[in-house]
């Protein structure tokens, strides 16, 4: 469904989402001072935000699960480099990451696997390495809300979302040995249906 969703979301979001965008750009700030090392963009989609961040001085490659969803970007983005993988089994070699982003692709991993998702974040970041995550807001009594997924771009399919609360996902990262230095919850915009929340992590030095 690749066309389709390109079709249907033909722009960055965050153009329209200023302190969405701020956070990326405190994330891409983080990320030039801490050295070199590139940004991997996990779920990149089309690469909208893959190409903002190199926009923004910083190195950056996308990842995205779906083979058509990587073609698409390439031939948007011919100078960027995309690759088909999973964030549940990144094929990248350790300490070799500055930045690891990840925009509402977070919430398709299930809670048996979730720990070992943000380990495998942990073994692939430089030291000072950063995190940025956004994903829909569960509710804040510590339970994952599961919503399954029937139908897209009127055509059948079968998906679950994982939603859970900031603080939930602050308390996994910091078990994976990132520390959350910022987390921010803000209220839905137009065209969503639960608060965003965003966390910015980071891996000792």
């Amino acid at each position: 469904m690749a066309e389709q969703y390109a079709a249907r979301f033909p722009g960055d979001a965050l153009d329209e989402r200023p302190l969405d965008r701020a956070l990326l750009h405190a994330f891409a700030e983080q990320v030039r001072a801490a050295g070199p090392a590139p940004v991997a963009d996990l779920g990149s989609g089309p690469g909208h935000v893959t190409a903002r961040l190199h926009r923004l001085g910083v190195p950056v490659f996308g990842v995205d699960l779906s083979p058509r969803m990587v073609a698409l970007a390439r031939r948007t983005h011919p100078d960027l480099r995309f690759h088909v993988g999973s964030m549940t089994s990144l094929d990248l070699p350790d300490a070799t990451v500055g930045g690891i982003l990840a925009l509402d692709s977070l919430i398709h991993v299930p809670d048996d696997r979730l720990t070992a998702v943000l380990a495998g974040f942990h073994r692939v970041l430089v030291p000072g390495g950063q995190v940025l995550l956004g994903f829909g807001s569960g509710r804040g009594d510590g339970t994952t809300e599961r919503q399954r997924v029937t139908e897209r771009f009127g055509r059948p399919m079968d998906l679950d979302h994982h939603y859970r609360a900031p603080e939930t996902v602050a308390a996994r990262l910091a078990e994976a040995g990132l520390r959350v230095w910022a987390r921010v919850l803000r209220e839905p915009l137009d065209g969503e249906d639960r608060p965003r929340a965003c966390l910015l992590a980071h891996k000792a030095v």
